[in-house]
């Protein structure tokens, strides 16, 4: 996949030069070139960035206001003439400082370090997702303890002394446990009390309101003790 990036320049030579290097880069996509932070925003709102090549001292906003405004910034790279906010530059976590004029040397070595670390994140991700994915625990099944992969649960529903812990292929076991316990069993995964005899995966919801949960064609009650929790972890997630 291409490294997606932004060039945010009000000088119209310097969009050239950025331009001009980024030609001569493999496996490079300039999704947008913005003449300042408002045009800028634009973008961001309709593409998928990975990188934007940023100027400070521009009309209106300048380049480290607007970065400090974006709530989930893509990664970034400071393209000043500027020596004097290199320092304002680190700590908002820029991954790279060049100073114009940039040679072509200078600049490769700054998008090889933005590819890197962006390849980095991806393979945690996935090193992540795949350790979700073959999580599992024991339950008490009849006199069995059953082994159950965490990622094929859908929901669990509290039935007195035990739960009946929901599966992705339809099935539902009926266990020997309590839903509070297994609420701390699966604390690490993304679980959800929603109702006093309810909890469901998080990635098995399809859809919310004030009332509800959906899981697929299931309605789960969201119950009242539980409302206000359950609409903040959304909020966070």
């Amino acid at each position: 996949m291409n490294l997606r990036c932004l060039l945010v320049d009000d000088e119209p030579p310097a969009l050239m030069v950025l331009q001009s290097h980024l030609l001569n880069i493999n496996g490079v996509e300039i999704v947008g070139q913005c003449k300042n932070a408002i045009e800028a925003l634009d973008v961001l709102d309709k593409k998928t960035v990975d990188v934007i090549f940023l100027d400070i001292k521009m009309p209106k906003i300048i380049g480290t206001d607007f970065l400090k405004n974006l709530s989930h910034p893509p990664k970034v790279i400071f393209v000043t003439a500027y020596r004097e906010y290199a320092v304002d530059g680190y700590e908002l976590e820029a991954v790279d400082y060049l100073v114009k004029p940039v040679s072509f040397e200078r600049f490769l070595k700054a998008v090889t370090k933005v590819k890197r670390l962006i390849g980095q994140q991806t393979s945690s991700q996935s090193n992540e997702h795949k350790s979700n994915s073959e999580a599992f625990v024991y339950l008490k099944v009849d006199k069995n303890m059953q082994k159950v992969i965490i990622n094929d649960i859908v929901y669990i529903e509290s039935w007195k002394d035990y739960i009946k812990v929901f599966l992705t292929n339809g099935k539902s076991l009926l266990v020997k446990q309590s839903i509070s316990s297994m609420e701390n069993l699966l604390s690490d995964h993304k679980f959800l009390r929603v109702h006093r005899s309810y909890m469901v995966s998080m990635d098995k919801i399809s859809g919310y309101n004030n009332l509800s949960v959906q899981l697929g064609f299931t309605e789960i009650p969201i119950g009242r003790l539980y409302k206000q929790a359950v609409m903040e972890r959304f909020h966070v997630d």
